[in-house]
């Protein structure tokens, strides 16, 4: 399906009415799995021309978003990835995870970034960050689509590693996702260490609902945004 490729339109809107210099498109890749980490990519692309064929990773196939990957890693002025455990989501809640993987991305950057450019509505970063916050900045900017694109790879292969040992799972093909095979399994086995403890999935499975743990808080100061699926898919 055709699609605009993204520009560096907001990059530009940043530098002239901020200041900005170096700015990082920032995305992340994991919210709704069921198991594996959230993953957060910091991406610094200076304003030029981006490579052909960047979109948002999820408007690309395997093999395309593989190749892309690759090119843009060499391609970028710099990038970086944080990532926030299943522990991590658990005990903080979604919110606070990704920003804990986000501001491990930034801080991972070789320069400190002036401005970033958030995907989404809701800026889960806050301050001292200087975040634009851009529905579908995944499409429309180019620093933003390259994140997306590195940090969907690069979590990709590390839950295909995470699963050789739990083969039944299929985490190569779903990465942590919910799928009939994700779901079949937990029903058989429960969940592998590298499972959110916290998620509503184990509502649905009564032989292991006391494995699930229950937050006692939550940051008031920010909104959640879970994201959480159950087995209704």
């Amino acid at each position: 399906m055709p699609y605009e490729p993204p520009t560096h339109t907001v990059e530009r809107s940043l530098r002239a009415t901020t200041g900005a210099k170096i700015i990082a498109g920032v995305d992340e890749v994991g919210r709704g799995a069921w198991a594996g980490p959230v993953t957060v990519c910091a991406a610094i692309t200076g304003l030029r021309r981006p490579p052909d064929g960047l979109t948002d990773s999820k408007l690309l196939t395997v093999k395309r978003r593989t190749a892309l990957a690759e090119v843009l890693e060499g391609w970028v002025t710099s990038y970086a990835l944080g990532h926030a455990s299943p522990e991590e989501i658990d005990d903080l809640g979604m919110t606070a995870a990704l920003r804990l993987a986000a501001v491990r991305a930034l801080e991972e950057l070789p320069v400190r970034p002036d401005a970033v450019i958030l995907d989404g509505k809701h800026d889960y970063l806050g301050t001292p960050w200087k975040v634009r916050t851009v529905i579908k900045g995944d499409q429309s900017c180019v620093a933003v689509a390259a994140a997306s694109v590195i940090a969907k790879v690069r979590r990709d292969k590390m839950m295909a590693e995470l699963g050789i040992d739990h083969a039944d799972f299929g985490f190569a093909d779903n990465a942590g996702y919910p799928s009939p095979v994700h779901k079949a399994a937990l029903e058989v086995r429960g969940p592998t260490p590298y499972h959110r403890l916290s998620w509503a999935y184990l509502d649905a499975l009564p032989q292991w609902r006391h494995l699930k743990k229950v937050r006692s808080w939550t940051d008031a100061r920010v909104p959640e945004i879970e994201g959480q699926l159950g087995f209704d898919f």
